[in-house]
């Protein structure tokens, strides 16, 4: 049985490789277009095709480019910047100090592994 994520990878896959096959075809045999009843006679026709063809994915990937760009530039704006490490480091002492005195804490105390005892079974 597949899965969700498999069949939409697959879904993926297909129209993927369809788009790009129908942009190889386009690109360089425009004339398969006469099928839908572009003039494909009229070599400005061919020739404007081939523009579009090209200039419409440019521009789709240059808008998204720019769309990262200002999306990353947004969050640098209005991320507020990181205390120094100085100034946490201080904090911490300052944190320390203002503990108790009464109340220290033990470091834990150190259990030596113990060793394993020969059994007489053993042979």
């Amino acid at each position: 049985m597949v899965s969700k994520d498999q069949s939409i990878g697959g879904l993926i896959l297909f129209v993927c490789l369809a788009l790009g096959i129908l942009y190889f075809v386009t690109l360089f045999f425009p004339s398969w277009l006469g099928v839908f009843g572009v003039d494909t006679a009229a070599s400005a026709t061919l020739d404007s095709i081939r523009f579009w063809v090209i200039a419409f994915p440019v521009f789709i990937a240059f808008i998204a480019i720019m769309a990262i760009g200002a999306w990353i530039g947004w969050t640098m704006a209005t991320t507020p910047p990181p205390k120094p490490i100085e100034e946490l480091t201080m904090e911490k002492e300052e944190v320390k100090e203002k503990e108790p005195a009464a109340i220290e804490e033990k470091p834990p105390e150190e259990k030596k592994p113990e060793k394993k005892k020969k059994s007489s079974q053993e042979t």
